[in-house]
């Protein structure tokens, strides 16, 4: 397996998946994509049905890191995939809401959200990778991301991790969780403006070479390749769990607003799952339920993104949607030039009526928009209905979900984080405040570590050099 940049890096030279791993950005600014995804045959999808998570993960990931010695990568997931860890040798159990209705469990990782399945592995990817070098981690996290990653960064020997996130922006206790870690290796930059601002910085940074190099910068966002690849295993997963027969076709209804976990989905379906359609659930920021209605890709500037009560997904410049949209360019590295000089240009591309549009229609995505009371009708109904307590990221998938149900196929609808980050919401929905683990008990009340500073590259770059782990 090789890989080359949906800008055009690397074409003549493509590049081992552990060459790409501590990379984030390629050198031309684009991500690591698959020179070409691994198809499998009728016979080797039948084969994964019986396997246990960690035997699965194994075999879905030895198709991306074949580079890695099986016995390495075979102990690095089985170290990862634990009851322990987890809390269920499943590792993403899957609950049946109804008949033909279905929800992934995705949140019962260490931090209580899905992001734990991927980054818990990258964790323990890098700290294999390195052998005695150093690392210092930029990333950008609207709520989930940077606990993930900070958890499962915690104590890695040479490892530091540099996460910006947005001012004020977070549940409580989302911000609890970063913030009352007080580890030399974790570092806590709360800034002054959007996350759409924060991801800016980290590419800014990324994509300077020379800084880049000197500060030994890798990523932990899923501009990771590393990261898809490891969210490819749970729809695999849950694909087996709600059928019987690999004849069967399924929806997947994902929450979705920096496009990583449902681009898993879409590398799922190009690899030969049997997915019928992904439905791409956005909240009030619909950037992405905008470009599936109409072919207009149109980012909002940061006075237009709208903090929400699912934060997570207050999302208007969604990284991964550069890799889905490489596959509808045709994998043609200047097709996908030409609309990114449009958008930086005029703010917005439209493919309407070109052969883009032609393989997006056909790429199995639909969407749609979930508001505020759409989530808190939903937490009810749900509630009311099935006694399931869902979180509002959740919520919104389950509701647009509703809208584009077909018969005879089912729907999973993935969930996203546990009700107990987002207690103010859930409150306001059922009057309870929803069960934490006992871990988490007082989290609000801890101690909280962070610097704050300004929305500006200059001044994180600062930041990095003066606490740089690589020396």
């Amino acid at each position: 397996m090789k890989y080359v940049s949906t800008r055009g890096a690397w074409r003549g030279a493509p590049q081992p998946f552990s060459a790409i791993l501590l990379e984030g950005l390629a050198p031309d600014g684009g991500l690591a994509v698959p020179l070409a995804y691994p198809r499998l045959t009728r016979d080797e999808l039948a084969a994964l049905r019986p396997l246990s998570y960690p035997e699965l993960a194994s075999a879905i990931l030895a198709r991306f890191a074949d580079d890695i010695a099986h016995a390495d990568l075979d102990d690095l997931v089985r170290l990862t995939y634990t009851r322990a860890r987890f809390g269920s040798s499943d590792i993403t159990p899957l609950t049946t809401l109804e008949p033909g209705v279905h929800l992934l469990h995705l949140s019962n990782g260490p931090t209580l959200a899905f992001k734990d399945i991927a980054l818990s592995l990258l964790g323990n990817l890098f700290e294999h990778a390195l052998r005695g070098e150093r690392l210092n981690i930029l990333g950008a996290t609207s709520g989930d991301t940077g606990s993930s990653a900070e958890y499962a960064m915690l104590g890695k020997q040479g490892i530091a991790v540099y996460m910006l996130s947005p001012r004020g922006r977070m549940s409580a206790f989302q911000q609890a969780q970063m913030y009352s870690l007080d580890a030399p290796n974790i570092h806590n930059l709360a800034i002054e403006g959007t996350f759409d601002e924060c991801q800016d910085i980290v590419k800014v940074l990324a994509g300077d070479a020379a800084f880049k190099r000197r500060h030994a910068l890798g990523a932990v966002n899923s501009i990771n390749w590393a990261r898809i690849a490891a969210q490819v295993v749970y729809y695999f997963k849950g694909y087996f769990a709600a059928t019987r027969s690999d004849d069967e076709r399924v929806a997947f209804a994902v929450p979705s607003g920096n496009f990583g976990n449902v681009l898993a989905g879409h590398v799922a379906r190009e690899m030969g799952l049997p997915v019928q359609r992904l439905v791409v659930a956005t909240n009030e920021n619909d950037v992405l339920h905008e470009f599936f209605a109409s072919g207009r890709y149109r980012p909002r500037v940061a006075a237009e993104t709208h903090a929400t009560s699912s934060p997570s997904m207050d999302i208007s410049k969604a990284s991964n949607f550069e890799r889905y949209m490489f596959d509808m360019a045709g994998r043609d590295a200047d097709v996908l030039a030409a609309l990114w000089r449009d958008l930086r240009a005029g703010g917005s591309f439209d493919i309407a009526g070109t052969s883009v549009a032609t393989r997006v229609r056909a790429s199995g995505f639909v969407s749609g928009r979930s508001t505020h009371a759409d989530r808190i009708a939903t937490i009810r109904d749900v509630k009311r209905r099935y006694d399931v307590l869902v979180d509002p990221h959740t919520a919104d998938g389950l509701h647009v979900a509703r809208a584009h149900r077909e018969p005879g196929v089912p729907m999973i609808c993935l969930e996203t984080a546990q009700p107990a980050k987002f207690a103010a919401t859930i409150r306001e929905a059922l009057a309870i405040d929803p069960p934490r683990p006992n871990v988490f008990e007082g989290l609000e009340s801890r101690p909280q570590h962070c610097t704050v500073l300004p929305a500006d590259a200059d001044a994180v770059a600062t930041f990095v050099r003066d606490h740089d782990v690589s020396g």
